[in-house]
């Protein structure tokens, strides 16, 4: 065990889109373990959009960070201390940590990772809270019956690439939304996808829908917004349900651009628009956690991890989210 440790610090709130002098890595004292807590080397660390809320002012669903802040995000690693009965050195566990070679958990809000089901970084991701997002987002908000065509905008990102896989579980029509003809690819040759859009290939949004979604949209799961949600919100069919859970394309808008005035637009279909946040269902995550784990193990869904190596490159990984780099999920292999 090493006995400094490298933390990276939000030391500038952006103005539009972040870059790398929002962030300063620092080489401070190994942290120490209070009772109740773990000392865990991180293994691999998640970056996720919502993180761009929390580098605001302003109060969102996330606590916001302040300047002088360590970052935070989730992690997967090995238990090298613990002051805890729930848990032994050489455990591997995940939780929310610091953006750090180690980091202190409270041995209650960690759970046990289990290699044997699934590689490390998917529980930052399928087995993770984009899983569960994905999860219950669909099943809860969503509510998608047999026959149903539900669009998934973000894909072919952390939550959208499970969002579409469960769907099809659920006897569904699924078309997504990808920004590039490899991600479409992956949507339909490996996740079985029906159709899959790539939205930098087209200006028209509305007619790629009408080809691949003829019999219009019972499901929308919304993790981008702009013109693509614009689009969409013209094809509902009857009773039609949209779940919004991210909005990127506006993350870095310092401010807010006016589209197309949407409501009208759900009068005739009756449609229902509910935002979503995976923390509403906390005390379901065990129910989340074992289904997905299961369909994993038999493969009946797949995953996929964007690996950026090295805890100095952290900043980077989390920027290629906004430029739409990573396939799956977006992690960062901080140690072996």
């Amino acid at each position: 065990m090493e006995d400094s440790n490298r933390s990276w610090y939000f030391v500038e709130r952006p103005t539009g889109e972040p870059d790398p002098g929002c962030f300063d890595l620092r080489d401070e004292p190994l942290p120490e373990a209070s009772d109740g807590e773990l000392l865990v080397r991180v293994e691999y660390l998640s970056v996720d959009p919502y993180m761009r809320g929390r580098m605001r002012d302003s109060e969102s669903y996330a606590e916001p960070w302040d300047v002088g802040d360590v970052l935070k995000g989730g992690v997967v690693g090995e238990v090298v201390e613990s002051n805890s009965e729930q848990y032994n050195t050489g455990d591997l566990v995940t939780g929310e940590g610091t953006w750090a070679d180690y980091s202190v958990l409270d041995a209650d809000d960690v759970a046990p990772v289990d290699p044997d089901i699934a590689d490390l970084p998917a529980y930052l991701g399928v087995l993770g809270m984009p899983g569960r997002t994905a999860y219950f987002g669909l099943l809860e908000v969503g509510d998608p019956n047999p026959g149903d065509t539900v669009v998934v905008s973000g894909a072919a990102g952390a939550v959208g690439s499970v969002v579409g896989q469960i769907a099809k579980l659920n006897g569904c029509r699924v078309v997504g939304f990808a920004g590039s003809d490899e991600k479409t690819r992956w949507l339909t040759d490996d996740l079985g996808f029906d159709a899959a859009i790539n939205y930098k290939a087209t200006d028209d949004y509305g007619t790629a829908l009408e080809e691949s979604a003829p019999g219009g949209i019972d499901v929308y799961y919304d993790n981008v917004g702009g013109q693509i949600t614009d689009a969409v919100f013209t094809q509902l069919n009857l009773d039609a349900r949209v779940a919004v859970c991210g909005q990127i394309a506006h993350y870095n808008d310092e401010d807010v651009p006016t589209g197309p005035r949407k409501l009208p637009q759900l009068i005739a279909p009756r449609a229902k628009v509910q935002g979503l946040l995976v923390a509403d269902y906390a005390t379901r995550f065990g129910e989340a956690s074992e289904q997905l784990a299961t369909w994993v193990a038999s493969g009946r869904i797949q995953h996929r991890e964007s690996v950026v190596e090295g805890l100095e490159n952290a900043p980077d990984a989390f920027l290629g989210l906004f430029s739409g780099d990573n396939i799956g999920k977006q992690v960062v292999r901080v140690a072996e």
